[in-house]
């Protein structure tokens, strides 16, 4: 059987497309993986490049690229799938779509292990993904799906802005300032000034991949952040083997 030729611009998609062992010629160098060719990145992808690779469908997503290189490569009469992830439920059900897509057989019983909803647990967390201007996520949000998953509540979780921009003075008292290592790097003397705008709140450093990396990983990401964060009853015993891990 011939696999469906891949070029994925999304790096959650590339990770997710390469455990199921679908034929990636390509991705952006935000992928993290340097053995592929790399095109460009999630924002400036090398349409060119792309095209001369003759892809059997280029793998975007609604939040990671831009309209504009969709519409580039539609012209051109490049086939293209675009993912629209918000929530844990999305993140699974793309695994099977991204499979469908890549013309290989889907994990069996993908996502059965996936920790069940936890009892609300009180407890409410900022998460800080930017800073000048500081800015936030909400509950629109697949990183917000991931943490209600465990019971913690954002502050701010109604936003209807799904990364809305904030004033620290204006968050209120979190239980906890979550600290991802990504999209931005928060430094030492970041997380002080964190400490002195929120002193009440645990300040944490997590896995910005785990909480914002959907797909193949989403059910062991899920466990490591509930363990990270100590919601004992979202890990619901040992860990489970995951093809994300």
């Amino acid at each position: 059987m011939t696999l469906t030729r891949i070029v994925s611009l999304v790096p959650s998609s590339t990770e997710t497309l390469l455990a199921v062992g679908a034929d990636v010629v390509a991705c952006t160098r935000f992928c993290e993986q340097p053995h592929l060719v790399h095109v460009g990145g999630t924002k400036n992808p090398d349409l060119d490049a792309i095209v001369a690779l003759e892809p059997d469908v280029v793998v975007l997503d609604r939040e990671e690229n831009r309209l504009e290189d969709h519409d580039e490569l539609v012209r051109r009469g490049v086939s293209v799938f675009v993912s629209d992830v918000c929530t844990v439920e999305d993140a699974i059900t793309l695994v099977g779509d991204l499979c469908d897509v890549a013309g290989v057989q889907a994990p069996p019983l993908f996502g059965s292990e996936l920790p069940a909803m936890t009892a609300p647990s009180c407890r409410t967390a900022f998460v800080p993904i930017w800073r000048r201007p500081w800015m936030t996520i909400s509950g629109a949000t697949y990183g917000g799906s991931v943490l209600e998953r465990i019971g913690i509540d954002l502050v701010g979780a109604g936003s209807d802005v799904a990364y809305p921009v904030v004033e620290l003075d204006q968050v209120g008292s979190p239980d906890l300032v979550l600290v991802p290592s990504e999209p931005y790097e928060f430094s030492d003397a970041h997380l002080d000034e964190l400490r002195r705008a929120f002193p009440e709140a645990r300040i944490a450093r997590v896995d910005g991949q785990d909480l914002f990396w959907w797909g193949i990983r989403t059910p062991a990401a899920i466990r490591r952040l509930a363990r990270a964060l100590d919601v004992p009853s979202a890990i619901g015993g040992d860990d489970l083997p995951s093809l994300g891990e």
